[in-house]
C-alpha cells in the first residue's frame, strides 16, 4: 500500500479501534494538519464519530455539521444527522 492521506485516516481509524478514539483522534489531527484532505467529508466525519466517542458532543456536533456540508450524497448527510440526534437525547 502506498502512502497517502487516505490510508493515515484508515490507519487512524484502526488505530482508535484497537487503542482507543483519543489514540486515533491525535492521528487524525495529524492528518487535518497536513491539508491535503480538508475537501475530504470523512475527514470531518470521522473526527466528530471519535470525539463522540470521547464524550466531548459540542465539538462532535460540529464536526458533524461540517461533514453534513462536504457530504457528497443524501444517505450519508441523514446518518450524521440522526448522529446530531443521538448526540442530543444523551445530553
Amino acid at each position: 500500500m502506498n502512502p497517502s492521506p487516505v490510508v493515515a485516516l484508515n490507519r487512524a481509524v484502526a488505530i482508535a479501534m484497537a487503542d482507543g478514539p483519543a489514540e486515533g483522534l491525535a492521528l487524525v489531527d495529524e492528518v487535518e494538519a497536513g491539508g491535503a484532505l480538508s475537501d475530504y467529508y470523512l475527514l470531518p466525519a470521522t473526527r466528530a464519530d471519535l470525539l463522540r466517542r470521547l464524550g466531548r458532543t459540542e465539538e462532535a456536533e460540529v464536526a458533524y455539521r461540517h461533514a453534513i456540508e462536504m457530504a457528497p450524497s443524501e444517505p450519508e448527510r441523514r446518518f450524521m444527522h440522526r448522529r446530531i440526534a443521538e448526540i442530543r437525547r444523551k445530553e
